[in-house]
């Protein structure tokens, strides 16, 4: 190892100690604040299945019912875990905080990748900082679903819920701003407080609902479609709810600067904070199934389906604020993991020219802080502004957060429909061609399995986001359209006009460390 090293240049070694987890000396200022645990913390936390399943119960039920949730969880836990696996290979090999942009540049055509990397990292970063929206929503509602629990007369107005939303995001921005030496303890607590919390919630609803629980056949055979669409689409928008729980799991790849051993912890995060969600949220939906009273009275309520159950299941307003805290905290916390990785995107986009005019100011770290505190800033600020759209259309913003999975998904196809082609990535994805490192070890290869994972992957993949642009049910009117697709087609716009005007001319993919990781170029 010695000889090799001597025959190549000072900074294709330091591409090596970068894969290696070494601190490139490019990188100015952040620290490598996040163990692998904070990093598996924060994964899990963002990932949230069991809460953000709990919380969009409501989609499922009208699209098949118990039946949809109990078996559409598994099917999309392995459509995802198998697109999971399959970046996770590429976060190995190419163990960088732009992720999907700077894996779309390696292993694109030529002629082609500088544009589809600008548009990977456009969607990426647009799914991110809706996600940051979506969490904050969420978090609001169980808020006040709570006082609606403790209040039955009380009638909410928007400016109300926006406040809650407000203060959450500001939250956020706090603690991504002044406590960022805070943030690994936040995460790993994070995913302890989760892990704490379901195995309470179930426990209890199970000793609550002793001797009253529903029969088998009512949680694993009952088929409900009210949605107006045949059986087989319902069952399609139904997968919705679970692909939520799994949306994000990226999360730990964008983290890449601030952990030991990227090319490691990165994958194995990824994958395994999956798993640990494929388990829980449906061990945790069955026990929901098994316990509830009134399903219908739960949908309808205005405490929000999950509040409901809880109180039909424990008979007391007290027991069920007990519950839904674990639900709310954990809800924030998954908000606050979304506003760390949504600026870290952000920052490494910005910083290589993909943010337009913004670029310079969204690319840099405060020397002091050791945060990109104007990303930061940026990500709040865009997420206050969907929270004002609250005020004059709570559909528009359902779109937003709805679009949010969109973005990301289609982030995660564009490197991906590439990786099914490849069939040697050491030579040609990883170090194109640079014979110092044609045999570097990976510990992480999908080998002869790399197609038929990717192409099934993606199937799943198209599958789930084209379901995404449809109405929930049929009649369409103006209240139950879906506007993801105006959303979408709106923020695809927004990246043409900065591609055009600005990006085109600066924008030429990942820069320095990014750039020599992915081509091994002598410098």
């Amino acid at each position: 190892m010695d000889t090799v090293e001597k025959t190549i240049s000072p900074e294709v070694h330091e591409v090596k100690a970068y894969h290696e987890g070494e601190r490139p000396r490019h990188n100015p200022a952040l620290e490598r604040n996040f163990s692998f645990w904070s990093c598996l913390g924060l994964a899990f936390a963002i990932l949230n299945s069991w809460n953000a399943m709990a919380a969009s119960m409501s989609v499922a039920l009208p699209s098949g019912g118990s039946i949809a949730m109990v078996w559409g969880l598994p099917v999309s836990a392995v459509g995802t875990l198998l697109m999971a696996v399959s970046l996770a290979e590429a976060a190995h090999a190419f163990p960088t905080t732009g992720g999907q942009y700077d894996w779309t540049y390696c292993v694109a055509p030529a002629r082609v990748r500088v544009g589809l990397s600008f548009v990977a990292g456009w969607t990426a970063t647009t799914g991110w900082i809706a996600l940051v929206a979506a969490n904050a929503i969420m978090t609001s509602n169980f808020v006040m679903g709570i006082i609606y629990l403790l209040h039955p007369a009380f009638e909410s107005a928007p400016y109300q819920i926006f406040l809650l939303y407000l203060a959450m995001t500001l939250l956020a921005y706090l603690l991504n701003t002044f406590a960022v030496r805070l943030l690994p303890w936040i995460d790993t607590s994070a995913m302890v407080w989760s892990m704490l919390g379901i195995v309470t919630v179930m426990i209890t609803l199970l000793a609550c609902a002793s001797g009253t629980y529903q029969p088998a056949k009512a949680v694993f055979a009952t088929w409900t479609n009210t949605t107006g669409w045949p059986d087989g689409m319902a069952f399609m928008l139904a997968l919705l709810q679970s692909v939520l729980g799994f949306t994000a799991f990226d999360a730990v790849s964008h983290l890449s600067e601030e952990m030991p051993r990227p090319a490691i912890n990165a994958p194995k995060a990824m994958v395994i904070a999956v798993l640990i969600g494929s388990v829980t949220g449906w061990l945790f939906l069955v026990i929901l199934l098994l316990c509830l009273k009134d399903l219908d009275a739960a949908t309808g309520a205005p405490t929000g389906p999950l509040i409901a159950i809880y109180r039909q299941v424990t008979g007391s307003d007290a027991g069920t604020t007990c519950l839904v805290m674990f639900n709310l905290l954990a809800m924030f916390f998954a908000c606050q993991g979304a506003c760390t990785v949504a600026s870290r995107l952000l920052m490494t986009f910005g910083r290589d020219n993909g943010m337009a005019g913004l670029s310079r100011f969204l690319g840099a770290v405060h020397p002091r802080l050791l945060v990109p505190q104007w990303s930061v800033l940026f990500v709040s600020v865009v997420v206050v502004i969907f929270g004002l759209i609250n005020l004059g259309s709570s559909v528009a913003l359902n779109a937003i957060i709805s679009s949010a999975i969109v973005f990301l998904q289609v982030s995660y196809f564009i490197p991906s429909q590439f990786f099914r082609f490849t069939s040697h990535p050491v030579c040609c994805m990883f170090l194109r061609g640079d014979a110092a490192f044609a045999d570097a070890p990976r510990s992480w290869s999908l080998g002869r399995w790399r197609r038929p994972v990717n192409g099934l992957a993606l199937v799943f993949l198209l599958a789930t986001t084209v379901c995404f642009f449809f109405p929930p049910g049929v009649p369409v009117t103006g209240s139950s359209m879906s506007y993801v697709v105006v959303v979408f087609a709106i923020g695809m716009l927004l990246a043409l006009g900065v591609w055009l005007t600005s990006a085109r001319k600066v924008f030429h993919g990942p820069s320095e460390m990014e750039a020599r990781l992915i081509e091994g170029r002598r410098m």
